[in-house]
């Protein structure tokens, strides 16, 4: 009989998960198709930058962030999930009818209810029988949902399962640029508002199954979580923007990280892994993250100077563009921190 292992080392310390059956079959992703350059939005906030005494090249110069995509009129977040999950479950081999759990994790939603698990179960043509609801966590949710469908798996409730993303940054960008075109905008408003100037839009869907079912799939082995919770107004987002303190968010995130990171070295060896696929935030928190975890930055792909800060989907998107690169055999760990504030770290093997 196949289980999940959790076990928190203490009240302040990570939860550990393990995996005994568990595989990843399949990762997509579908970009949004409108291409928006940090030339274009500071060119269109040419007044405000000029009256804040603000220096021109600041999305590319601080955050490394040089373009990123919006899908305009023609195409919607929710169709290019679903687009995402069909070409997973048919890179997967399996059938629509075989899944028995589908968990969308994107943070952008058009409602409150129902939930946009609804709509994907429906466009992947998913049986009645297969339970469907959305988890969201932030930047963190994509790997929490991976979480939650492997210890399902080994628990033996489902044979399949598909995690699935969509995010849409299109009225947050527009309503953003209005707001920092103000005349009474302050410097401070500006900085606060900086980070939603990174964010981008796309979509990615992964498939999980049993192991035993496919040694052709690439194992997930188990990883860490730990939460910082105290921290949790730094990053505060709505339908119309995000309003971030990137400085502290920045601090506090790595202090986490670093805890995480620490303990964690008690159950796994991550100082020497073929590839870290971070959550693609800016720079900045790559760079941090490098420097902390003393790791070789030429194992981090990067997505963000091209596709910014695709929210829950960056982290299935670079892994998607990266699985091309991947040797059978390759260790791959999965890592991000998400607002309010939590860290998770997910190993693979490749």
């Amino acid at each position: 009989m196949f289980f999940v292992i959790w076990s928190p080392r203490d009240v302040n310390g990570n939860a550990t998960s393990t995996y005994r059956n568990v595989s990843l079959l399949s990762i997509s992703s579908v970009l949004a198709p409108l291409v928006t350059t940090s030339v274009d939005i500071e060119h269109r906030l040419e007044p405000i930058l000029k009256r804040l005494r603000l220096p021109s090249g600041l999305l590319e110069r601080v955050a490394g962030v040089i373009e990123r995509r919006n899908w305009g009129t023609e195409s919607s977040s929710h169709e290019a999930a679903v687009e995402a999950g069909e070409t997973a479950l048919r890179e997967a081999g399996i059938a629509p009818g075989a899944v028995g759990l589908l968990i969308n994790t994107s943070i952008t939603k058009e409602h409150i209810e129902p939930s946009v698990a609804t709509k994907l179960h429906h466009g992947l043509g998913l049986p009645s029988s297969a339970i469907n609801f959305d988890i969201s966590n932030a930047c963190l949710g994509f790997v929490n949902g991976m979480n939650l469908a492997a210890g399902l798996i080994d628990a033996g409730q489902v044979d399949y399962a598909i995690v699935i993303d969509g995010e849409d940054v299109d009225r947050i960008h527009s309503s953003t640029m209005e707001r920092l075109s103000r005349d009474d905008l302050q410097r401070a408003d500006f900085m606060n508002e900086f980070a939603s100037l990174t964010l981008g839009s796309g979509a990615a869907a992964a498939v999980l199954g049993r192991a035993d079912l496919h040694p052709e799939g690439h194992r997930v082995v188990g990883g860490v979580t730990r939460a910082a919770t105290e921290y949790n107004d730094l990053c505060v987002a709505t339908v119309d923007g995000m309003f971030t303190d990137t400085k502290s968010l920045l601090k506090r995130g790595m202090e986490l990280v670093t805890a995480a990171w620490n303990e964690a070295k008690r159950d796994w060896n991550w100082s020497d892994m073929d590839r870290y696929i971070m959550h693609q935030v800016s720079s900045a928190h790559t760079a941090a993250f490098v420097k902390a975890a003393d790791i070789d930055p030429e194992r981090v792909p990067v997505t963000y100077p091209t596709l910014g800060n695709v929210g829950s989907a960056s982290i299935p998107i670079t892994l998607a563009q990266e699985s091309k690169k991947l040797a059978r055999g390759e260790r791959v760990l999965l890592c991000g921190v998400g607002s309010g504030i939590n860290t998770s770290m997910l190993e693979l093997a490749w």
